[in-house]
């Protein structure tokens, strides 16, 4: 089975956002082990500079680009980037997203419903729209939306709602791209274990959390399904149950 994907995934270039931590450098580090090329991003340069030395240890080619996703001029820099290098793109992982504090709609500043708004569903927007000419038949676009794409979580409205509007754009996507052959899968994992628990539950009950790398070998998993089939939804939960 791994020659299987390896041949399938080997040579393919694969651009991930949110890509210098967490479940965006599990799945870069997975699609690595798999022989992809990559282009990571994301806007903590240390951070970035970091997951590419990490990268790097494959015989693969990584290519970092700083990019803020909420910027229009950002994402047409990260593209002429991406073209300059590989001409092409046959994965994208729409990975790039923040929370918020944990505050009731009341209470909730219009400025970090904006930023949550911004980051999570219009930069989305903007790198999807912006990587589409680049792909052909048999890629695959994977947005990772949360579980709370289908639930919702007290105090965190502006992120329950762009995940929300998320999975909406995602199934409109599907819909759109079925006839060109281009995949579109929705990533909805349950708690994980990473840094973004710190903006909103500091003490959450990690031990009970999936690891970013079991998120990202589902992922991967679905990658290589046979090009006459794919997942659609992929809900993946720790197994400890809903937190």
């Amino acid at each position: 089975m791994a020659k299987t994907s390896k041949a399938h995934l080997r040579g393919k270039v694969a651009l991930i956002t949110g890509a210098s931590q967490g479940i965006g450098l599990a799945i870069g580090q997975a699609l690595a082990a798999e022989g992809c090329d990559l282009v990571i991003t994301g806007r903590n340069q240390p951070h970035l500079e970091d997951a590419t030395r990490q990268l790097a240890k494959r015989e693969i080619r990584v290519l970092p680009v700083a990019c803020d996703v909420r910027e229009a001029g950002a994402v047409n820099a990260l593209f002429a980037a991406v073209e300059g290098r590989f001409h092409q793109l046959d994965i994208l992982i729409n990975n790039a997203g923040i929370a918020h504090s944990s505050l009731p709609v009341a209470k909730l500043p219009v400025e970090e419903w904006e930023e949550v708004i911004a980051t999570n569903l219009t930069g989305m927007f903007l790198v999807t729209r912006r990587a589409l000419p680049l792909m052909k038949r048999g890629s695959a676009i994977v947005n990772n939306l949360s579980i709370s794409a289908k639930r919702v979580f007290p105090g965190a409205s502006a992120y329950n709602a762009a995940k929300h509007g998320g999975l909406g754009f995602t199934n409109t996507l599907r819909e759109e791209l079925r006839g060109q052959g281009i995949r579109v899968i929705a990533l909805l994992p349950g708690a994980t274990d990473t840094a973004i628990w710190g903006q909103f539950w500091p003490d959450a009950p990690r031990k009970k959390m999936m690891r970013p790398e079991t998120v990202a070998q589902a992922v991967v998993n679905a990658l290589t399904l046979p090009v006459e089939s794919t997942v659609e939804e992929l809900t993946i939960m720790p197994s400890a149950g809903t937190l």
